[in-house]
């Protein structure tokens, strides 16, 4: 073992002191807590999305002809497929609403704010991201509701002014949901969205080492009592800990809620209730609410809005005496989109 230990130092030169200077940087104690330390389980759950999206697309065909029959055969017939879809499916929403409650925590605790503008603007990013790789694979899968979903969110994404043709037919390969529409989904699905959310991660990991994690002040915490602990062991320790948690939560999921079909897309048979997933009934019921003009406008200035908060609520707070006036626009635009949330999910039409 020395002489293998002497022949990896004298090709890489860096000792293990070197290593824990590098990563052993002290940790904020509020980091002890899940609610302040959730940026690693979504990081957790996109390595598990990738794994298993790896073994997904070994037997996933990506046309209008085969796309439905390869996601049965991998449900039905490969050894562990339905398993493997499983955690898939589960893990897409589990980070999902990790990337949800990660970013409302970093608003409501004001974690964005100077100098922090640009790491919220790319957390922005990674949870656009994340919405489009969870719509993009719902729709592969070529069910009848993925199918009608798909199309609909295209013909919503048209309605934008100015690039919205450009943009429908990038996405669609046309006009119309064609035979090329699905191999276009599966390369934004598994190669350029995941792509841009490891270049966005990579971003977002390396600024908060340059500017270090917010250190909140609480005042409960003792006199005397160390503010900080180590990064190593400490840290790490715990989110492996989270990460075996998640580990069997997604495997319970898949074992009892395991991932099913619905019947095949038929392009000439139009559902009587057309709904996508989860994380897009705000936007779903909020179309309904007005016409698409609008709601696709008013969608995109809300949007924008949270890209831009930091600088707004940097305004809100020299230009008036409402200093924590975001926390209530937090708490109005939290209960609003819970409530659209539910409303679409309760309402069949």
């Amino acid at each position: 073992m020395g002489s293998i230990a002497g022949w990896v130092r004298e090709r890489l030169p860096v000792s293990g002191e070197q290593l824990r200077e590098l990563t052993n940087e002290p940790v904020p104690n509020h980091l002890k807590s899940w609610w302040f330390a959730l940026g690693g389980t979504p990081a957790y759950l996109f390595l598990v999305q990738i794994v298993t999206g790896i073994l997904l697309a070994i037997y996933y065909r990506p046309s209008q002809e085969t796309a439905y029959e390869s996601v049965r055969y991998i449900t039905d017939e490969v050894a562990f497929g339905w398993f493997i879809r499983g955690l898939h499916k589960w893990g897409a929403t589990l980070m999902i609403a990790a990337v949800i409650i990660h970013q409302m925590r970093v608003y409501f605790t004001g974690a964005y704010r100077k100098p922090r503008e640009i790491n919220w603007m790319v957390g922005m990013g990674l949870l656009t991201s994340t919405l489009m790789v969870g719509f993009t694979g719902y729709s592969l899968v070529y069910e009848q509701l993925s199918y009608w979903g798909a199309t609909v969110g295209a013909n919503i994404a048209g309605s934008v002014p100015v690039v919205g043709a450009i943009t429908k037919r990038l996405l669609l390969g046309g006009e119309a949901y064609s035979s090329v529409t699905l191999s276009r989904f599966f390369i934004l699905h598994s190669a350029v969205l995941p792509v841009l959310m490891i270049l966005l991660i990579v971003v977002h990991i390396s600024i908060i080492r340059l500017q270090g994690v917010t250190e909140f002040q609480f005042e409960k915490e003792a006199a005397g009592k160390p503010k900080h602990f180590a990064f190593f062991p400490d840290h790490l320790l715990t989110e492996l800990s989270l990460g075996l948690l998640l580990m069997i939560l997604l495997s319970v999921l898949a074992t009892v809620l395991p991932a099913t079909m619905g019947p095949r897309a038929d392009p000439l048979s139009t559902p009587e209730v057309i709904k996508p997933e989860w994380f897009f009934y705000v936007a779903f019921r909020w179309l309904k609410l007005f016409s698409r003009t609008f709601a696709v406008l008013s969608t995109g200035f809300i949007v924008f809005v949270m890209f831009c908060w930091p600088f707004i609520d940097a305004f809100l707070r020299k230009r008036t005496r409402f200093a924590e006036a975001s926390v209530w626009i937090g708490i109005f635009g939290a209960l609003a989109i819970m409530a659209l949330t539910v409303w679409e999910a309760l309402v069949a039409h």
